[in-house]
């Protein structure tokens, strides 16, 4: 099951051509990841907190369809699609929400985080209490 969340492209999101800046949908995808642990009860200030560990990104593929633009409203998806011992890939895409009802893809990926621990960024195996909580 994928968890979504939306997000409206402001100035701030696009380039000199009036259209998202291609490295924003790495962000939109980053503050969906992070809204959907969150839903899962995963807040990482506290994870870093009690477990001593965090997340961290280690690997991307994006893929572009569709440019998108000032005012549009997107929905952002994130779903698990492969759970690991040590990371985890997010499965993610970015829809334009159009006024018709119907929704465009503009952009999709995978993102692969790992876990390591906070003070000195080694990696680790992700806790098995995060881990059962993804099943």
């Amino acid at each position: 099951m994928s968890f979504q969340f939306p997000i409206r492209v402001y100035w701030e999101d696009t380039d000199a051509g009036g259209i998202v800046f291609y490295a924003n949908y790495l962000k939109f995808f980053e503050r969906a990841r992070t809204e959907w642990l969150r839903h899962l009860g995963l807040e990482q200030q506290r994870l870093k907190d009690d477990t001593g560990g965090m997340f961290v990104v280690s690997e991307t593929e994006v893929k572009y369809h569709r440019p998108s633009q000032l005012d549009d409203l997107l929905q952002v998806s994130a779903a698990l699609h492969t759970k690991g011992r040590a990371s985890l890939v997010i499965a993610q895409q970015a829809w334009r929400l159009e006024a018709d009802g119907s929704n465009t893809l503009l952009c999709e990926g995978t993102i692969r985080i790992g876990w390591v621990l906070a003070d000195t960024l080694k990696p680790e195996r992700v806790p098995t209490s995060i881990l059962e909580l993804l099943s």
